[in-house]
């Protein structure tokens, strides 16, 4: 079977490249859990294969890999994080990416909008943690609120509060999309072509590695919390996919997101 719950699982299992390895790659994995990968440098960095006839684990998930050398969490490029996306609008048709999921196997407009995750790890004074964590950790507000917000204040930085009402609707609605920053723009009698990007850094609250249930030397899989029988339902997909020594190895905590509520945390030392 396919799905993050199997990815996590390999993980536990490969824990030692996890503290070793000089830079996170989808190939150090178990890439037979990927419909698709590479590593360069261009969301996502692998995606999982789907499951078929399974209606509790559909697999399909997106992962994005981010090494920090710090408890801080590397700015996020070009693609603000959130908890799910649609592959329509990431994957352009007949890109490597498209191509190879197509070889797989898979339907892309069967299941074009995927769950994202992020296998994040972090290392400061000779300690490590590792966190792999649903996207939403990260998005309390959409991208597109998120952008309209940023906008507003430069607007209200650099314009006169007479500023034409319907004007600056105009502009607020233009630029509130992440697809307008992210074409590339092509300017007669420039020999250059320009392209802006959005760039997202993780403020304290969406800071995985600074919450103190996350300890030091541990992997540990975060997923959003959304009452007893959703957690059950999280608990059970992951024991399908771990022996059951390895389930019983595990340390359940809850965190407190002061934006987003509560997350399960399914916890490990990275040392045996």
């Amino acid at each position: 079977m396919y799905s993050i719950y199997h990815f996590f699982a390999s993980l536990m299992r490969s824990k030692q490249s996890l503290t070793t390895a000089d830079k996170l790659q989808p190939q150090q994995f178990d890439i037979e859990l990927f419909s698709s990968y590479k590593s360069t440098g261009k969301f996502p960095d692998a995606i999982i294969r789907l499951n078929t006839g399974d209606p509790e684990i559909q697999g399909g998930e997106l992962i994005e890999l981010k090494d920090c050398d710090s408890y801080t969490i590397a700015s996020f490029n070009s693609t603000i994080p959130t908890g799910k996306k649609d592959l329509t609008k990431i994957l352009k048709p007949n890109s490597k990416m498209w191509r190879d999921m197509r070889q797989a196997g898979e339907d892309i407009k069967s299941h074009p909008v995927r769950d994202v995750f992020y296998l994040i790890r972090g290392r400061k004074s000779g300690n490590i943690k590792v966190c792999l964590v649903h996207g939403s950790f990260f998005e309390t507000i959409s991208p597109t609120e998120l952008i309209t917000g940023a906008v507003q204040q430069v607007l209200g930085e650099k314009l006169s509060g007479e500023f034409d009402e319907e004007i600056r609707a105009t502009l607020l609605t233009s630029l509130s999309e992440q697809e307008s920053f992210s074409r590339v723009r092509h300017v007669d009698g420039a020999s250059v072509s320009i392209r802006f990007r959005v760039m997202t850094e993780a403020n304290p609250s969406g800071n995985i590695l600074q919450y103190p249930e996350i300890e030091d030397n541990t992997l540990n899989f975060v997923v959003p919390s959304h009452g007893s029988e959703q957690d059950e339902m999280e608990q059970r997909r992951l024991r399908r996919a771990l022996a059951h020594v390895e389930y019983d190895q595990l340390v359940l905590k809850r965190i407190k997101h002061p934006l987003n509520g509560y997350y399960q945390v399914f916890q490990i030392p990275l040392a045996d």
